[in-house]
């Protein structure tokens, strides 16, 4: 007989070969086939006959034995060997295949039927008969494994429907659930188990990031986890590609490989909801032979397509869900701002009609304590004309109206004006109270509106004081010599004012709340200090209405704070020299 190969034979194989094979009248000691051999369920060999048996060495006499005990003649891809054996002895059915067997360094494709060797009637079938012949020899491993692994029709349909059923019971999870971890970590699981996956990642995906993480992982106990990493799309080809095409890519991934563990393939594909990419999803195996079918790939597109409808939806809750709990809290912060600047407004108003009505019922002594009465009575009516305007300005600030009217202002003169409103309130509470002006030979002159700087300033000063019982209060200015544009008009510069405290400071998971409307540190109507909670936020409009910034610090409770904001530079100073600084030093008022 003549051996039929699509590749040059081993050197197993002598040039003797052909000689033999032409000897070989086909009555073979068993059922006259090139190779013959019988074995149980678990693939032991019972029995044992192949016609180039002795040209590779194999003792005939105890050759079962031996390829039991050794397992040098087995086939290359054992559980896939192993499953068709099953699957014979159950339904009962042959069924022809080609297989790569390996004996030492050599490797064998081979033709075979698989039979079952019918039982007794009511026993269970337990061996099978497997007759074949050699189609070629190679060395070239990698050739065998994808000869080992190349599907037949029937393999192709049993894996399309268990493929199918894969998608659907991803597609029944996902939809039981909006929360996003939940689905994330389901989709990965069930696609790790069910393809038997070295690893398998979801990553949520925005157009307005360069970078991706990984929300959730399947992966093999070995290899080393990935969750929460991030991954530069930019570096990833396979992520390009499958966010560009919204297509299946088929790639080696080198960022997420395993070098020790051999080549690895990977599947990307992009989960996308109305044609527009909202997550990636990668599937890595270690078998680089397995081969997806056009088909194969089209389910996992619509499964995508299932995966990113359901991030979509779920993302839409979530936002929907973290809209409504900000409305819920604008609600009660406002609600809560209405009792407080009702506390505000009547404490005042009390304090002038009791003043009043104790002159008009003349309770006052003598016409100084008249005029004493009348004093305070005055003081209370301008704190609440302080409220009013302080309701008024956000009110116009929230509507857009607020208009300002920009000159050059001295920054000398404002610091002045400060210094005659709080240093007094200063040191009625035993405070210190310090002004410091940068070392210029010169005026220092910035672009903004006079009131409205002077109102912020008296703000933040007054804040500090407030909230301030022992130590003192530091006004600073310095010059930021870096070019600005405001307004379509470019400045030298910005000055930085800078207001610090050595009072009760405030805790770093509070700090967030200085800057929004209606909100205070302590909300609560019996709190210590009084106020409306809407300085600061009238403070930050107002300066970013001038062109600069507000910004807190503060290292947490009883530790101080600074705040700092900045106004555009008009004019650049001439700045002191070094030489001069001993005789010239910071202004101090």
């Amino acid at each position: 007989m003549t051996i039929t190969a699509n590749s040059q034979l081993s050197n197993v194989f002598s040039q003797n070969l052909e000689s033999i094979s032409s000897k070989t009248d086909g009555s073979l000691p068993t059922l006259g086939a090139e190779l013959v051999y019988t074995q149980d369920g678990t693939g032991c060999y019972l029995t044992f006959c192949w016609q180039y048996s002795e040209l590779l060495g194999l003792n005939t006499e105890k050759i079962v034995d031996e390829l039991n005990q050794t397992q040098t003649f087995a086939p290359v891809d054992k559980v896939t060997y192993l499953e068709r054996l099953h699957r014979v002895l159950t339904s009962l059915v042959p069924e022809r295949f080609q297989c790569w067997f390996s004996y030492h360094k050599e490797l064998f494709e081979l033709d075979l039927v698989i039979s079952p060797i019918m039982p007794s009637l009511g026993t269970t079938a337990t061996t099978v008969l497997v007759m074949g012949r050699l189609v070629q020899a190679t060395l070239n491993k990698k050739q065998a494994r994808a000869a080992s692994k190349t599907p037949t029709q029937i393999e192709l349909a049993i894996r399309s429907q268990q493929h199918q059923k894969l998608v659907n019971r991803i597609t029944r999870n996902i939809r039981r659930t909006l929360d996003l971890d939940i689905i994330w970590q389901q989709t990965v699981d069930s696609l790790g188990k069910a393809l038997r996956l070295e690893r398998c990642i979801i990553c949520p995906y925005q157009p307005s990031s360069s970078k991706v993480q990984v929300k959730a992982e399947y992966r093999q106990p070995e290899l080393k986890s990935m969750l929460g990493s991030d991954i530069d799309i930019a570096s990833e080809p396979a992520f390009a590609q499958a966010l560009a095409t919204l297509e299946p890519v088929m790639m080696e991934v080198p960022g997420y490989k395993d070098k020790e563990s051999g080549r690895q393939k990977t599947l990307v594909i992009a989960t996308c909801y109305q044609d527009q990419a909202n997550g990636l999803v990668a599937l890595n195996w270690q078998d680089e032979c397995y081969t997806l079918t056009e088909s194969e790939l089209e389910l996992a597109k619509e499964a995508a397509d299932q995966l990113g409808t359901a991030i979509a939806h779920a993302t839409l809750y979530e936002e929907l869900e973290i809209a409504r709990q900000k409305a819920e809290e604008a609600s009660r912060l406002k609600s809560e701002f209405l009792a407080n600047v009702s506390h505000e407004i009547r404490t005042p108003l009390n304090g002038m009609i009791g003043f009043l009505k104790l002159i008009l019922e003349g309770m006052a002594d003598d016409p100084e304590e008249q005029n004493q009465f009348l004093a305070e009575a005055h003081q209370l009516s301008i704190h609440l004309l302080n409220i009013i305007n302080d309701i008024l300005d956000i009110a116009k600030i929230e509507a857009g109206k607020m208009e300002l009217a920009y000159a050059p202002v001295k920054l000398d003169e404002l610091f002045s004006h400060v210094e005659g409103f709080m240093r007094p309130q200063a040191e009625m509470r035993n405070l210190s109270f310090r002004m410091q002006m940068p070392a210029t030979s010169d005026e220092i002159i910035v672009q903004s509106n006079y009131q409205r700087l002077l109102q912020v300033m008296i703000n933040l000063v007054g804040n500090a004081i407030k909230f301030t019982h022992e130590g003192g209060v530091t006004v600073s200015a310095d010059l930021v010599l870096k070019k600005a544009n405001f307004q379509d008009q470019q400045f030298p510069g910005m000055v930085r004012v800078r207001v610090a405290d050595t009072g009760i400071g405030v805790s770093l998971d509070k700090q967030d709340k200085l800057f929004q409307l209606f909100s205070q540190v302590d909300g609560s109507r019996t709190r210590q200090y009084g106020g409306t909670g809407l300085g600061l936020a009238i403070s930050q409009k107002l300066v970013e209405a001038m062109g600069g910034e507000v910004h807190f610090y503060s290292l947490g409770e009883g530790l101080g704070s600074t705040v700092t904001f900045t106004v555009p530079l008009y004019q650049q100073p001439v700045m002191v020299s070094s030489n001069d600084s001993d005789s010239t030093s910071s202004a101090e008022c």
